[in-house]
């Protein structure tokens, strides 16, 4: 096959099927928002032990980041997304069948250890495939396939948990993830020469770090300021997102609006129309033009005015929802550039634990803040119950968006931050006779 002989044709396939895992990740660790309801009843839990049964995916998952950025650079994106994602699907299968809420906290535990090293693996593997001035543009489209999981997490699983019942239809998902662990091992390689090629040009060679290699890095990763700015700003922008998609933007129209929850995740696919859409194009640009502070703040600071429509009004009309959301999504990739100013800053050899050290504080943000939300609404919940399930207040609902609008303003703060340093970079770097680098 002309593609399988061509590297630069190959490298598509072996992404897309790193994708597909990814795409399963996705759709699982968001899916608690279409479950939300069938998870109350079966487990009878309320708002709170909910949001902890849909955040310790995020716990695990990032408390897993930095374990999973070295596996990535030690042991290679191959061998540790295989047995990632044939972890994760034994998780999904044991939470389909599980009766009880420990068990099922467990069980989504599992899902998360296992998801956890999927999307470095992958940025690891654009690292040793894709040249760097490609890497924010492939970064983005990466963030597309999330996208594409999460629309599939919203009205398409709903219509299969009508379809079937969620046990079958979450199940059905683990055997699928099993089954692509397999072919991840079978075709993906860790670089042009394991597949047989040469180096690609402008393509570096990625060397295994040795353990001073691995200590070097790890001190001077952590001792970097503006990791800690990256890292602070995506533990507010990733988790806002993945928690308002992944788990209260569904319940929230629902109860507010009083409509069905296959109606509601209509308006949660949006969202993930949004990252299908706005990662990989600011991603795109920013390579094109060069830049990321600007981007950064302008993005940042839509992202914040759309968010505080909801917390303000609390029942803006169901296409002000809709817009708000689909921006939401959108306008996560100017946050999502963070992932390319930290590649930039640190060596091409170490980019799994500099990317992973960032992208867990995304997942610690998606940890937190569900739960935080659910005790908002347990607060202001008046006693109702339908169908075993917590029925909220809108009063709730805008308590719920204002932490997430507060924090949207503190990521916005942090791309203030980052476009200032960016800025004096690259006056210094005129200054002493060089082009600035970005």
């Amino acid at each position: 096959m002309r593609i399988w002989a061509d590297p630069l044709k190959r490298r598509w396939l072996l992404w897309a099927t790193l994708g597909v895992v990814f795409l399963l990740v996705n759709v699982n660790r968001l899916s608690s928002a279409v479950l939300a309801e069938d998870l109350m009843g079966a487990f009878e839990t309320t708002g709170a032990q909910l949001g902890t049964l849909h955040a310790v995916f995020f716990w695990v998952y990032a408390f897993m980041q930095i374990p999973t950025g070295i596996l990535a650079d030690r042991v290679g994106p191959r061998v540790t997304a295989t047995i990632g994602a044939a972890v994760m699907n034994v998780g999904v299968v044991w939470f389909a069948l599980t009766d009880s809420y420990l068990a099922a906290l467990a069980a989504r535990g599992l899902v998360g250890l296992g998801g956890s090293v999927i999307f470095v693996c992958i940025l690891r593997f654009c690292a040793n495939w894709y040249r760097a001035d490609e890497f924010a543009t492939m970064s983005g489209a990466t963030f597309a396939i999330s996208g594409i999981g999460g629309v599939v997490a919203t009205t398409p699983l709903a219509l299969a948990v009508d379809a079937t019942d969620w046990r079958t239809a979450i199940g059905g998902l683990g055997v699928l993830g099993l089954l692509f662990a397999v072919v991840v091992f079978a075709v993906v390689r860790n670089s042009p020469r394991e597949a047989g090629f040469d180096s690609l040009e402008g393509v570096p060679d990625q060397p295994t770090l040795s353990n001073a290699e691995l200590k070097t890095y790890l001190s001077d990763i952590f001792r970097d300021p503006l990791i800690w700015v990256v890292a602070i700003m995506l533990f507010c922008a990733s988790g806002v997102n993945l928690t308002l998609f992944g788990l209260w933007g569904i319940p929230y129209i629902v109860q507010v609006y009083d409509v069905s929850v296959t109606y509601a995740s209509f308006f949660t696919l949006l969202g993930g129309v949004g990252v299908m859409i706005g990662p990989p194009a600011i991603g795109w640009l920013s390579d094109r033009i060069g830049k990321r502070g600007e981007l950064m703040v302008g993005g940042g600071a839509l992202f914040v005015a759309s968010l505080a429509i909801i917390a303000l009004v609390g029942d803006p009309p169901l296409v002000v929802v809709g817009a708000v959301f689909f921006f939401s999504g959108l306008l996560l990739g100017s946050f999502l550039l963070g992932y390319a100013v930290v590649k930039d800053r640190h060596p091409d050899s170490a980019s799994g634990i500099s990317t992973g050290t960032v992208n867990g504080a995304g997942f610690f943000g998606a940890a937190i803040l569900p739960t935080l939300m659910g005790w908002a609404l347990d607060d202001y919940w008046a006693g109702d119950v339908v169908g075993g399930t917590r029925v909220y207040t809108e009063t709730g609902y805008q308590i719920a968006f204002a932490i997430a609008t507060v924090a949207g303003l503190v990521a916005l703060c942090c791309t203030l931050w980052l476009y200032r340093h960016e800025r004096r970079t690259s006056a210094a770097t005129v200054e002493d006779g060089r082009q600035p680098s970005h």
